[in-house]
């Protein structure tokens, strides 16, 4: 049997679509019966395990399957460094650890965040404004009241407290794209209720701002392309996508103690699929730009019945 009758037996064996008596695929016949299966060969790869299916075949049917799918959602995907233009619909990606923490902060009676482009200028807010508190990246510092931790915040006591944060990463994404007209602030924690979010508003392509590493970081790259799948609707396995975060260099960074301000757990904290109801939305208030939660119900199941 020639390689593409191989290709078409194995997918119709998959599939239970055809028999082996009706593949005698030579010649012309051969290009004939691909270019009309090419639908079917497309849809049975994309939805096929590919363990033991074509395994010469597999890699380059994948990325074409992959390319596809891409191109139905058209989400962008791109790092601070890449960001030229100002985006309709912007994403903003910080796993570990900026927009865990800033939930957290939520969490713990935080009522809104506002983002600072330096130390100086976030203490500088702090101090003209009574009762502001100031977080930053790394260790604890004089004037500051906390630092980038999630396991190291979830015992505060925030309640209706306003919060300056300035992270290395996750920040400096969002006041990237602060002028644009939706902007969302996104990690593993809210990924549910920011894809509802955006289903609900019927947001359409959505450039996701990938903050760690210069776009390159595996983790938030994993939570962007998550919440993306999230975005049709469909019923879709976390599991892949927070092996992928747990098994980043951020995450071995954190777990080995590397980065300061750390706690034991904020791995797993960062890990915490939809741990919060609600979706986290960036604002221009008064000059600044300022984080605040979104109370995102869950979708209710179709009743019995019902369709």
């Amino acid at each position: 049997m020639s390689a593409a009758g191989a290709l078409v037996f194995a997918l119709g064996q998959r599939r239970g679509r055809l028999a082996p008596t009706r593949l005698v695929l030579d010649g012309v016949a051969v290009g004939y019966v691909l270019l009309s299966m090419t639908s079917f060969v497309r849809a049975a790869c994309c939805r096929t395990p590919w363990d033991g299916v074509l395994p010469d075949l597999g890699p380059s049917l994948r990325d074409c399957c992959a390319e596809r799918e891409n191109d139905a959602m058209d989400h962008h995907f791109v790092g601070i460094p890449g960001l030229t233009d100002v985006p309709r619909v912007a994403v903003v990606i910080d796993v570990m650890r900026a927009f865990t923490v800033a939930a957290w902060a939520f969490s713990r009676g935080v009522e809104r965040i506002v983002l600072a482009s330096t130390e100086s200028a976030a203490l500088a807010l702090k101090e003209s404004r009574s009762g502001w508190l100031a977080l930053k990246d790394g260790a604890p510092a004089a004037g500051f009241d906390a630092v980038n931790s999630p396991g190291l915040l979830r015992s505060c006591d925030f309640a209706g407290r306003t919060l300056v944060q300035k992270t290395t990463a996750g920040t400096v994404g969002a006041l990237a794209v602060a002028n644009a007209p939706l902007v969302l602030c996104a990690s593993f924690v809210v990924a549910g209720p920011t894809a509802r979010f955006l289903r609900n508003k019927d947001s359409g392509p959505v450039t996701f701002v990938v903050t760690g590493d210069g776009g390159k970081a595996d983790e938030d790259l994993a939570c962007a392309e998550y919440i993306g799948q999230c975005m049709a609707g469909d019923d879709v396995e976390a599991a892949p996508y927070l092996h992928r975060a747990r098994t980043s260099r951020a995450a071995a960074d954190l777990a080995g103690g590397l980065r300061s301000g750390y706690h034991p757990d904020d791995v797993d904290l960062c890990l915490e699929i939809d741990r919060f109801s609600f979706a986290m939305v960036a604002r221009q208030e008064e000059s600044l730009t300022v984080l605040r939660p979104v109370a995102v119900p869950d979708i209710p199941p179709p009743a019995r019945g019902s369709g």
